[in-house]
């Protein structure tokens, strides 16, 4: 299950940099510099968490490709399908690792923490 989380991470830093460079319209400039933090971000937040997990509970399984979706690029879809994602984490977080285990626990919520400043900034920031 692990795996499917940092599929999921994965997945949102390509869908971000995507977005990053096809971004256009009032507040376009706002939007695509927050993705551009984001998506540098995420994939870190991935990594240690990656990192961190195998070091505890050694290699995972390969690590799925997810498609990446079309379809409307305005900043408003992009943050609505960012938040799709993060809640997505949310959801399989405890499948993919136990509670007990903080300190990957305190990597996800890290994860977590960045989903929640981008769409700060996808939402309210010109």
């Amino acid at each position: 299950m692990m795996e499917e989380l940092i599929a999921t991470l994965f997945l949102s830093r390509e869908f971000a940099h995507r977005r990053h460079l096809a971004v256009t319209g009032p507040g376009s400039y706002a939007a695509h510099v927050a993705l551009g933090s984001f998506y540098d971000d995420i994939i870190d937040n991935a990594d240690k968490i990656a990192e961190a997990y195998q070091g505890r509970h050694g290699l995972m399984d390969e690590i799925p490709y997810l498609p990446c979706p079309t379809g409307k690029k305005t900043i408003a879809a992009t943050a609505t399908w960012l938040e799709n994602q993060m809640d997505k984490v949310n959801e399989i977080r405890y499948d993919a690792c136990p509670k007990s285990e903080t300190a990957i626990q305190n990597l996800i919520d890290e994860a977590v923490a960045t989903y929640l400043s981008v769409l700060y900034k996808l939402r309210n920031l010109e």
